[in-house]
């Protein structure tokens, strides 16, 4: 398979295909995410919370991401490398958007940005597009402004919230995006949307007519436990393995069991007595 391009996302919706998104923020993750064979890798700004252990996305910086996305470019060979814009890299003017949307390619290597639906993110997605970025949107619940629509929840319910998303999905396809995320969109709402745009949707938390899914893979693995969306099937339960494995260790370091022979490199007495002369060891 060969490297997964725009053009891949538009024929993978034409042909009737599923697109695979996963996120990873740093090399191992990145390493193991493509080499399960997906089609897109995301940094999401939900490192945040994941990893550095916000209270919410709005706080990641631009730096914070920029160091992630270089981590995870270099565990990403085939699939399509995504940088998702930080809350507070939108809130500039539009040309300082265009400039940090600039630094995901040439300081991280990204192949593409996703913007969250706000006021005003037409232009700012035109612009970067204009300036040959591919941009991603992103509509129904968006983690960045959450908090100010209040909270964490399904989006577009009743007939005014699902008309304003449809509308947004539409606004962002005409000003240039590729693809559009659905989060926490009722099922036949997401069908709805997936049917009246052109460009490929992938869902999360939107149910199965999308025309793809992405998953936090911190918590597809179980390795993030604060929370648990409803939407999140665990496919691992990482989180418990490393704890095990971290009990174990303190256990064995306590007892004295570890460093045992196998994990030491040994040295004869006589050799040592060598070295102790020539350091002029007491």
């Amino acid at each position: 398979m060969g490297k997964v391009t725009v053009a891949d996302f538009q024929s993978r919706k034409e042909q009737g295909g599923r697109l695979v998104m996963l996120t990873a923020y740093d090399y191992p993750m990145a390493r193991l995410v493509e080499a399960a064979g997906v089609d897109a890798v995301l940094v999401g700004d939900s490192l945040g919370m994941v990893v550095l252990g916000y209270d919410s996305t709005a706080p990641v910086t631009m730096e914070e991401m920029i160091h992630h996305a270089k981590a995870a470019r270099r565990g990403v060979e085939r699939a399509m490398f995504i940088g998702d814009m930080p809350f507070l890299s939108l809130r500039g003017s539009v040309q300082d958007a265009v400039r940090n949307a600039s630094r995901f390619v040439q300081e991280a290597g990204c192949e593409a940005v996703k913007v969250e639906w706000k006021t005003g993110i037409e232009d700012i997605a035109k612009a970067v597009v204009d300036a040959g970025i591919p941009v991603m949107g992103h509509v129904g619940l968006t983690p960045q402004t959450a908090a100010a629509e209040g909270g964490y929840g399904v989006r577009g319910k009743d007939a005014a919230a699902a008309a304003r998303i449809v509308a947004q999905a539409l606004a962002l396809q005409e000003v240039g995006c590729f693809s559009m995320v659905l989060e926490c969109v009722p099922d036949l709402l997401a069908q709805e949307i997936t049917r009246q745009l052109r460009i490929p949707t992938i869902g999360i938390g939107s149910g199965p007519f999308c025309d793809g899914q992405v998953l936090v893979t911190y918590d597809l693995v179980g390795l993030f436990e604060r929370f648990r969306p409803k939407f999140v099937k665990r496919y691992a339960d990482v989180a418990t393995t490393v704890r095990d494995a971290a009990v174990a260790f303190a256990q064995e370091v306590r007892s004295g069991t570890f460093p045992d022979a196998a994990h030491t490199t040994a040295m004869a007495p006589e050799e040592f007595a060598r070295l102790r002369q020539e350091l002029h060891l007491p």
